[in-house]
């Protein structure tokens, strides 16, 4: 809360000081500034957070999908706290404790033979490390991503983002190209449809792709679920063409989807893995880029190409290892899969009671509500332009119904996004899903009729 030198008391314009200054003084990402109105917030505990004016909030996003463990994982500051006390920083050619054995864990807990650990800063950086690493190994260049996909925002990986943020970074970096995605919902092509779009794409772009890269279940451009068989039939497709397999984790992954990642909920393996979010609960700043044994062995006699100062910072990785051993010890991963079902079936009793739900989909605790503005059909209310154009669509007006409710509840383009801490109950579930059934009164009064 505020102290009595830093009152929250409001002006016309309905921002504190705090919020004010932070207003004219740090940039609002992916929006115009004119339109930004930052909220001052004074804490969190458990599922909730709470703003400067003491109104209290369930989050029922994670935040950006990244708060799996809540806002009170206390085990995973008191290990910050304690490692920035005992040396806040090495020189990556130095380790700590932490660093090996969070490493060590990554390799315990990703599927199959994953086995060795590039640490960075974000989830943008491990698939920077990911391309980079790609293209090393197999000596080509060219990447293949999907439309509806967010990679990051650093140049590589907004070249490879196929949303529509991407359009303002264009031309971007060359060797980039674009495949369908698994949407049987606002696609032509049937899911399986789509692997033998990119099986030809592939064969006619010759032996130039160095890897596939893909997020295993699409995450703010959808919330996007493929069929069971989709994923292991693209690692087929990819090896047969000489490409690797890159499942982009950093949304999907430590519980998200009732798994460990969401490669498991498909039973694959793939080349390269990059994770962040979840990897610390959000807690600090660490992306994670883990390749198989295979892809290990090439640099023993090849060098290892890329860095960053703060490869493996000692803190962040405190935070990791807390995190990792967080969800083993209080069994979350188990917890999150009977939640995710749960939550589900919940959804899907809400869906029913509204026409303006066209689409209800998703795993485990990461589960998207497309909507529609003609009961019966597939008319969004968001299309992808909007993502980059001024103004508030009908789906932002059902976010922020919610919000003045006591619920964050994010969005993309048409679809409400529901990931909440992996931590949460099913009170806490009844408690949002009752939010979530009133706001959708907003979509539903200004369908077509």
């Amino acid at each position: 809360m505020a102290t009595d030198d830093q009152e929250t008391i409001e002006t016309a314009d309905g921002l504190n000081d705090v919020e004010r200054m932070d207003k004219e003084y740090v940039f609002g990402t992916w929006s115009y500034q004119s339109e930004v109105s930052p909220t001052e917030i004074a804490g969190g505990d458990g599922v909730y957070f709470t703003d400067a004016r003491g109104n209290r909030r369930l989050d029922f996003s994670a935040q950006l999908m990244c708060s799996n463990l809540g806002h009170s994982a206390n085990r995973v500051a008191d290990a910050m706290a304690e490692q920035a006390r005992t040396g806040a920083y090495f020189a990556p050619s130095l380790t700590t404790e932490n660093r090996a054995q969070l490493g060590k864990l990554l390799a315990e807990v990703t599927p199959g033979n994953l086995s060795k650990t590039f640490f960075s800063t974000s989830g943008t950086e491990a698939v920077e490390a990911a391309i980079k690493i790609a293209r090393l190994v197999t000596g080509k260049h060219k990447i293949m991503s999907r439309y509806r996909s967010y990679h990051g925002a650093t140049y590589g990986s907004i070249s490879v983002t196929g949303d529509p943020r991407r359009l303002m970074a264009e031309p971007g970096l060359p060797g980039m190209i674009k495949a369908p995605d698994p949407y049987a919902y606002g696609s032509t092509l049937d899911p399986m449809e789509s692997l033998e779009y990119i099986d030809e794409m592939l064969m006619l772009e010759g032996d130039t792709v160095a890897a596939v890269l893909v997020e295993p279940v699409v995450g703010s451009n959808g919330i996007l679920v493929p069929p069971k068989e989709y994923l292991p039939r693209l690692k087929e497709i990819a090896h047969d063409h000489g490409a690797l397999l890159i499942c982009d984790e950093v949304m999907a992954g430590f519980g998200r989807c009732g798994e460990w990642f969401g490669s498991d909920v498909f039973d694959v393996t793939p080349d390269i893995m990059t994770m962040a979010k979840g990897l610390t609960g959000a807690y600090a700043p660490l992306g994670a880029t883990v390749v198989t044994d295979e892809i290990a062995a090439h640099f023993e006699d090849n060098m290892f190409c890329h860095g960053h100062t703060y490869a493996g910072h000692p803190v962040a990785v405190a935070a990791g290892r807390a995190a990792v051993e967080t969800y083993i010890d209080d069994d979350l991963i188990p917890h999150a899969r009977e939640m995710g079902e749960y939550l589900g079936t919940e959804l899907e009793k809400v869906a029913a009671d509204h026409p303006s739900v066209g689409e209800v989909r998703g795993v485990g605790l990461f589960r998207g509500v497309e909507l529609t503005r003609k009961e019966g059909e597939r008319v969004p209310f968001g299309e992808r332009k909007d993502k980059i154009s001024m103004g508030k669509t009908v789906v932002d007006e059902v976010s922020g119904h919610a919000w003045s409710n006591g619920m964050h509840l994010a969005n993309m383009i048409n679809t409400l996004i529901i990931a909440p801490p992996v931590i949460i109950d099913e009170d806490e579930v009844d408690e949002a899903v009752a939010i979530l059934d009133e706001a959708l009164r907003v979509s539903d009064d200004a369908m077509e009729h």
